[in-house]
C-alpha cells in the first residue's frame, strides 16, 4: 500500500483536517447515511467548533505568502502530486462514495477521472503562466508631450478561499473539485467545508491533498477540510476576515445567504456561487420533421432522468412548437417518462424537496400532468414526472421558472418564434440554453438568428443540437451565467478560466527589477509568455 493510500485510510477515523492535521472534533460528530437504505454508518465524523475554524483560517493566512511564492513548475508539480494521490486511493474511494451517495460505480469512477483530470489541466495552465497575464509596457522617456513610465502588470492570488462542497458531485465539485483545484492553482490556500452527505469521501480525498501539501514542502495551512452541523460553520467561514473569497455550489437560498454575509463584512469579499438553473431547451419546427420528434424525445428523456436528474444542467424546461409534430414529441416523451423508474437520490432532504416541487407543479392551475413514472426501490427514489403548460401561462407566473432539482420536466408549448422570444426575454439567468433547429430550413434559420441574441443574454453556455447534461472540463468551457444561475456572470466554475476568479491584477510603475515579481523581471526567469507593448512574446524570447 502506498504512503498516501495508507494515510488516507487512517483519515477514515473521521477526524477533520485542520491545516492538514487530523484533530478531534470539538463540537460532536455525525454519521454518514446510505441514501439507498436510510442506514447510518461509521466511523463518526468529527464536527469542528469556532476555535478550530479560526485555527484553520489563521493557518491559511500564514501559509499564503509562502504558497503564492512558488514557481509555476513547483505549483504544477504539487497539483499533479495531489491528482496522483487521489488516483492512488483506488477502490476504497469508489466504494465509500457509492455507499454515501447511492450513485453507480461508473458515475463515481468518471467523477474521479474528471477530478484528477482538472487538477492536471490546471497544472498545465500554471506552467505556461496563462493566468498571470504578464504585461510589460517599457518606459518611453522621450515621448512627447509627456514621457511614459515603465508599467508592468501581473495577476496575483487574492488570499485564502473557503470552498463549500457540493451535494451532487462528491468528487468533481467537492473537496478537490473544480473550485478547490482552481483556487490552489491560483496560489490561494483553501479551507473546505465538506458536505455532510458524503463526509468519508471528503476525508479520503482531503488526506490525499494534504499529503501532497506535505510532500511538496508547503506549509500545512495550505489545505483544511472541516465539517459542522447547521449553518454556523458556513457563517463563520464567510465572515472570517482571513477568508478573501468564497466558492459555493448549491441552492439559491444557500448561495444568497452567503452572498449577503460576505457583502455585510467590514471589507466585503466575492462569493462565486452556482445556484439555480432550469436550462431552457428551444425546439424549432424543422427539428421535429420526419423522425425528428421521436429522436428528440428519446434524447430528452434520457437527459432528464440521467442521474435522477441531479445535475445543475438538467433540462428542466423545454419549449415545444404547437401542432402535430410537437404533439408527437410530447406524446413520445410522456410515454417514456411513464415507463421510467426513480433512482436513489443523494439524500432524504433532496428527495423530499423534489416531492415538494412536483406537488407544486401538480397543483398549479396552468399545468397539466403528462406522465408520472414509478418510484424506485428504497426510501429516496421518487418517480420521474412530466408536465405541460402553454406559453402564456408560463410567461405569466415566475414560479414556473423555479428549479425542481431532480427528474421533473416542464414542456412549454409555443405558437411562434416571435412569441417565444418574448417569453425568453422574461426568463431568469441560466447556466445553459439549447437550440434544436434544422440549419437547412430557412424558417428555422431565421428564427434561430432572432433567438440567439436573447439566449446569449440569458445563459453562459449555448448548445446546438445537443442536451445540456454533461460539462466538459476544457479550456473553452463556461459553467456560469447571469443571476440566479451564478452570483457573478463574468466567471466560470469549470474550464481553464476558472482560476481567474481567485486572481486580481496588480500594476507596478517604475519598480526596480530586483523588486518586481519574477514573472515581470528582465530576462524572463520563469520563461513565460508575456505581452510587451501589446505584442505577445513567447517565453524565453524576451
Amino acid at each position: 500500500m502506498s504512503e498516501h493510500t495508507a494515510s488516507a485510510t487512517a483519515a477514515l477515523d473521521g477526524r477533520p483536517l485542520v491545516a492538514g492535521r487530523p484533530v478531534e472534533g470539538a463540537a460532536g460528530s455525525l454519521l454518514a447515511v446510505d441514501p439507498a437504505t436510510g442506514e447510518e454508518f461509521g466511523p463518526p465524523i468529527g464536527l469542528v467548533d469556532a476555535a478550530q475554524i479560526e485555527e484553520a483560517t489563521r493557518a491559511a493566512e500564514e501559509a499564503f505568502d509562502a504558497f503564492r511564492s512558488q514557481t509555476p513548475a513547483e505549483r504544477a508539480a504539487f497539483l499533479r502530486r495531489a491528482a496522483d494521490n487521489i488516483d492512488g486511493l483506488g477502490e476504497e474511494l469508489v466504494d465509500r462514495a457509492v455507499r454515501e451517495t447511492g450513485l453507480p460505480r461508473g458515475r463515481i469512477e468518471g467523477e474521479r477521472a474528471r477530478t484528477t483530470g482538472q487538477l492536471r489541466m490546471f497544472a498545465g495552465i500554471v506552467e505556461r503562466g496563462d493566468a498571470l497575464q504578464a504585461r510589460i509596457d517599457p518606459a518611453l522617456p522621450d515621448r512627447a508631450p509627456l514621457p511614459r513610465p515603465d508599467l508592468r502588470l501581473v495577476h496575483i492570488p487574492v488570499g485564502p478561499v473557503a470552498v463549500f462542497g457540493a451535494s451532487n458531485f462528491p468528487l468533481a465539485f467537492s473537496t478537490a473539485g473544480g473550485d478547490t483545484a482552481s483556487a490552489l492553482a491560483a496560489g490561494c490556500p483553501v479551507v473546505v467545508k465538506g458536505h455532510n452527505a458524503h463526509p468519508g469521501t471528503a476525508l479520503l480525498v482531503g488526506r490525499a491533498v494534504a499529503d501532497a501539501v506535505a510532500a511538496s514542502g508547503l506549509p500545512p495551512g495550505v489545505f483544511s477540510v472541516l465539517f459542522g452541523a447547521g449553518n454556523d460553520i458556513g457563517r463563520a467561514l464567510v465572515t472570517d476576515p482571513r477568508i478573501r473569497a468564497v466558492a459555493f455550489t448549491g441552492s439559491r437560498a444557500g448561495g444568497r445567504a452567503l452572498m449577503d454575509l460576505a457583502a455585510a463584512r467590514p471589507e466585503p469579499v466575492p462569493v462565486f456561487a452556482e445556484m439555480s438553473s432550469v436550462n431552457p431547451v428551444v425546439i424549432l419546427p424543422g427539428a421535429l420533421a420526419d423522425e425528428g420528434a421521436t429522436a428528440l424525445a428519446d434524447a430528452y428523456v434520457a437527459s432528464l432522468t440521467l442521474g435522477s436528474g441531479q445535475f445543475c444542467t438538467n433540462p428542466g424546461v423545454v419549449f415545444v412548437p404547437e401542432g402535430p409534430d410537437g404533439d408527437r414529441f410530447v406524446d413520445r416523451a410522456a410515454r417514456l417518462v411513464s415507463e421510467a423508474a426513480g433512482n436513489t437520490m443523494l439524500t432524504a432532504g433532496i428527495a423530499a424537496a423534489f416531492d415538494r416541487g412536483v406537488r407544486a407543479l401538480e397543483d398549479h392551475p396552468g399545468t397539466e400532468a403528462a406522465a408520472r413514472g414509478e418510484a424506485g426501490p428504497g426510501p429516496n427514489a421518487p418517480a420521474p414526472a412530466l408536465f405541460t403548460v402553454d406559453g402564456d401561462a408560463f410567461a405569466a407566473d415566475p414560479r414556473l421558472q423555479e428549479e425542481v432539482f431532480g427528474a421533473a420536466g416542464l414542456l412549454v408549448r409555443h405558437s411562434s418564434a416571435q412569441a417565444l422570444a418574448g417569453i425568453l426575454e422574461r426568463m431568469e439567468g441560466q447556466l445553459t440554453a439549447t437550440l434544436h433547429a434544422d440549419a437547412g430550413d430557412p424558417g428555422d434559420l431565421a428564427a434561430a438568428h432572432a433567438l440567439l441574441p436573447v439566449l446569449e443574454r440569458r445563459a453562459g453556455r449555448l448548445l446546438f443540437g445537443g442536451w445540456p447534461t454533461g460539462v466538459e472540463v476544457a479550456h473553452a468551457m463556461v459553467h456560469g451565467g447571469p443571476y440566479p444561475a451564478t452570483s457573478d456572470s463574468r466567471g466560470t466554475s469549470v474550464g481553464g478560466l476558472a482560476l481567474n476568479r481567485f486572481l486580481r491584477p496588480v500594476s507596478y510603475q517604475g519598480m526596480p527589477d530586483a523588486l518586481l515579481p519574477p514573472a515581470l523581471r528582465e530576462g524572463d526567469p520563469w520563461r513565460l509568455d508575456r505581452r510587451i507593448d501589446g505584442t505577445l512574446v513567447p517565453g524565453g524570447q524576451a
